[in-house]
């Protein structure tokens, strides 16, 4: 069964290109190398406020995730870039 994650991002004031660089670094290193992501996609709306779509095949793949060496390694880069942790949703895609 697949599983979607919205995660909505905390980015600090100033902070918003900086993230960029580093989030989309990441998105590329996801899209390469993990099979079981389906979409890894950095969005912004006209407030500024970031959210990351995110749909893996099923629930490994998605904690397989959280454990690769790419995801793991971009945690350092985030420091100072963030305003607080992440609020995630997770879901079960149904169609």
């Amino acid at each position: 069964m697949s599983i979607a994650v919205i995660a909505k991002l905390n980015v600090a004031k100033g902070k918003e290109a900086e993230f960029e660089k580093v989030m989309l670094e990441l998105a590329a290193q996801v899209r390469a190398n993990e099979k079981g992501n389906q979409l890894y996609t950095l969005c912004k709306d006209d407030d500024g406020n970031y959210l990351m779509m995110e749909l893996y095949d099923n629930a490994e793949d998605l904690a397989a995730h959280g454990q690769s060496a790419h995801f793991k390694a971009s945690g350092p880069k985030f420091a100072g870039l963030m305003a607080g942790a992440p609020e995630i949703q997770r879901m079960q895609v149904i169609g």
